[in-house]
C-alpha cells in the first residue's frame, strides 16, 4: 500500500483488462488502483493521500496500491525545448533531403505544434529561398526550420545556403551529415549575437546539430571554431563583437543523436549511442560554462510509441522522426514510393554509396525491397575503386552499364552530366577533363543522383533504379499499423501519424508507472493501436493536435 483513497462520484470497479485499457487511454484522467478486501478496483476519481495518514481521520479510505497520473503529449519530452521553439509537443518531423519534407508537411507539423525541418538537401539555391517564401506566408505563422545539408564538393552551396536563411529571417537550421563545423555554419550561428540590457548574451539564430559520433559531437558542443570567426570578420561578414562573444555559446543551440536512420547514418544503436552523448553534453558543458545547457533529442528508429516511449525514457529532450513520415501523404515523392515503403520489412534495408560523398566512401541506407538500387550502386563503387578510367573497365561491363545503368552510350552520359554540373559546379568539370577517374565518378554520380529523382517522380521505367532513402525504422511502424487504417499509406498524414506516436507514447509511460508500481498489466490492456485522429482528440479531451491549439 503506497496510501490512501476515498472515492469521489462513481464508485472503483473491479479492475479487468477492458476496464484497465480504457483507464489508461483517458491519458489525461489520474487511473487509481486500490484494493477491497482480496480483489482490487480501478477508479478514475477521487483523492489520494500518499502516503497513508500517521492517524485515522475518521473518514473510511480504501488502500491505495498503484496511480497512474494524467500524462498529456505535451508534457513529454524538455519543456525548455517546446518553449525555446514555441512549441506543444517535443517532435520533430525531420528534413529528408529534394524537398521529401516538404512546404505542406513542415507546414502541417507546425499547425499542430510541432515543428519541421524543410529538405533543402539536393536542391537549387532559389528553389530553398521558394520554399521559405512559401513557409514566412503562412498564416499565423507557424514554427519551422530548414536543412543545411554538409556539401564537402561544394563549401560555396553551404555559404549560400547560410547567407540565404540570415537574409530570408530564417531563424532555426538543421546541420546534417557534417563530420567537423565549417564556415558557413559559424555564420548562420554567430550572425547578430549580442548582449541584452542585463548583459546576457542573446544569439538569434539555433543550429540543430545532427550527430552519430561522440568526436563531431564534440565539435558541435564547443564554441564556433576561432579560424572561422576571423575569417568572416576580416571579409566583414561578422562584426569583432560578434565574433567576441561567440566564445560564451556552443556552435549547435541543440543535439539530434541519430542512431540507425535512412540516408546518411553510421548505424548506431539508440540505447548505447544517446547516454553516451548526453555524458558528453554534460561534460562539455560544464568545461565551457555556458549560461545554457545543450539539449539533445533522439532520431533512428522511432517509429512505435514504444519507441517513442523509451527516448523519452533516456532522458530525450525531443524525438526526431524521419523515415516513417517518408511515407505519409504530404511528402515530396511519389505514391509509388509511398506504397514501397507501407511494404518494408525491418530487414528490407540496405547500405549503398552515396551520391553527395561518393568518392569518400561513405553510403547511405535505402530501401531494398522492390529496387536494385543497392546492389547497382555498389557495383558502381567496386568498379570505381578498380579501375582509373572508363576505357579501363572490361568491354562487357562497360556494355551493360551503358544498357541498364545509364541507357545510353557514356559519352551522352557525360554530356548530360557536363551540363548538369555547369549549372552547379563548373569547377568540377574542369577537374574532370584533367583527370579521367574524375570524370567517371562525375558519371556515376549522376547515376546516383538521379535515382533519387526517378524515385521521387514516380517514373515507372526507373522502377528498379529507385533510390528511397529508409531506415528499419519503416519495418516497425509498418508492422505496427497492420491491420490498423494506417496500414492505407492512404490515410497516413503526418499529424496523425505524429499524434498516434506522442498519444501512444503518453498511454506507454502511464502503463509502465503501473508497473513499476507492482501492477500487472495485461498485454491486451496496454495494446497501443493506432487512433483516428479524432478519436486522439476527444481522449484528450478536445486539447489535442487541432490547428487551432498552437500557441
Amino acid at each position: 500500500m503506497i496510501g490512501t483513497f476515498r472515492p469521489c462520484g462513481a464508485e472503483p470497479v473491479p479492475l479487468d483488462a477492458q476496464g484497465l485499457r480504457e483507464g489508461l487511454l483517458q491519458a489525461t484522467q489520474p487511473l487509481f488502483v486500490v484494493r477491497s478486501g482480496d480483489r482490487l478496483l480501478l477508479a478514475r476519481s477521487g483523492t489520494a493521500l500518499v502516503p497513508p495518514p500517521l492517524q485515522a481521520t475518521g473518514e473510511a479510505g480504501l488502500p491505495l496500491v498503484a496511480w497512474a497520473p494524467p500524462i498529456h503529449p505535451e508534457a513529454l519530452g524538455d519543456p525548455e525545448f517546446r518553449s525555446a521553439y514555441g512549441l506543444r509537443y517535443a517532435y520533430v518531423v525531420g528534413e529528408m533531403a529534394n524537398g521529401i519534407t516538404s512546404v505542406r508537411m513542415v507546414r502541417e507539423a507546425g499547425q499542430a505544434g510541432m515543428i519541421g525541418f524543410f529538405g533543402a538537401g539536393g536542391l537549387l539555391p532559389a528553389e530553398v529561398e521558394e520554399a521559405i517564401d512559401a513557409l514566412q506566408r503562412t498564416s499565423p505563422p507557424v514554427p519551422f526550420g530548414v536543412n543545411l545539408i554538409h556539401s564537402p564538393g561544394d563549401p560555396e552551396l553551404e555559404t549560400r545556403l547560410a547567407e540565404i536563411f540570415l537574409a530570408r529571417g530564417v531563424t532555426v537550421a538543421s546541420a546534417s551529415a557534417f563530420v567537423e563545423p565549417t564556415p558557413a555554419l559559424t555564420l548562420f550561428r554567430v550572425r547578430g549575437i549580442r548582449r541584452d540590457p542585463d548583459g546576457r548574451v542573446v544569439c538569434p539564430n539555433r543550429l540543430v546539430a545532427k550527430i552519430s559520433r561522440v568526436e563531431v559531437a564534440r565539435r558541435f558542443l564547443a564554441p564556433p571554431p576561432p579560424r572561422h570567426l576571423e575569417y568572416w570578420v576580416r571579409r566583414g561578414a561578422l562584426l569583432p563583437q560578434e565574433a567576441e562573444l561567440a566564445a560564451h555559446i556552443p556552435l549547435a543551440e541543440d543535439l539530434t543523436a541519430e542512431a540507425d536512420s535512412g540516408g546518411h547514418t553510421d548505424n548506431r544503436p539508440a540505447i548505447a549511442l544517446f547516454p553516451t552523448i548526453l555524458a558528453l553534453r554534460d561534460d562539455c558543458c560544464r568545461e565551457h560554462g555556458y549560461a545554457h545547457r545543450v539539449r539533445v533529442g533522439l532520431a533512428g528508429g522511432i517509429a512505435t510509441p514504444l519507441s517513442a516511449a523509451a527516448a523519452f525514457a533516456m532522458g530525450a529532450a525531443f524525438v526526431l522522426v524521419g523515415s516513417v513520415h517518408q511515407g505519409c501523404v504530404e511528402a515530396g515523392t511519389s505514391e509509388a514510393v509511398c506504397r514501397l515503403l507501407a511494404e518494408a520489412g525491418q530487414a528490407d534495408v540496405a547500405m549503398a554509396p552515396s551520391a553527395d560523398m561518393f568518392e569518400l566512401g561513405v553510403k547511405v541506407q535505402v530501401l531494398k525491397r522492390g529496387t536494385m538500387f543497392a546492389q547497382r550502386a555498389a557495383r558502381l563503387y567496386e568498379l570505381f575503386l578498380h579501375h582509373e578510367r572508363w576505357e579501363d573497365i572490361p568491354e562487357r561491363q562497360r556494355a551493360a552499364l551503358e544498357s541498364d545503368f545509364f541507357r545510353r552510350a557514356f559519352e551522352e552520359e557525360w554530356q548530360a552530366t557536363r551540363a548538369f554540373f555547369q549549372a552547379r559546379d563548373p569547377r568540377q568539370i574542369e577537374l574532370a577533363e584533367r583527370n579521367p577517374r574524375h570524370k567517371m565518378a562525375l558519371v556515376f554520380r549522376s547515376y546516383l543522383g538521379r535515382s533519387s529523382r526517378w524515385a521521387i517522380e514516380g517514373d515507372p521505367s526507373r522502377r528498379m533504379d529507385y533510390q528511397i532513402w529508409c531506415g528499419p525504422a519503416m519495418g516497425a511502424f509498418n508492422q505496427w499499423v497492420k491491420g490498423s487504417f494506417l496500414e492505407d499509406p492512404a490515410e497516413r498524414r503526418t499529424v496523425t501519424v505524429a499524434a498516434n506516436l506522442l498519444f501512444g507514447a503518453a498511454v506507454a509511460v502511464r502503463a509502465s508507472l503501473l508497473r513499476s508500481q507492482g501492477v500487472a498489466v495485461p498485454p491486451e490492456a496496454a495494446e497501443l493501436r493506432p487512433q483516428p485522429l479524432a478519436r486522439i482528440e476527444a481522449l484528450l479531451g478536445g486539447r489535442g493536435f487541432c490547428p487551432a491549439h498552437t500557441p
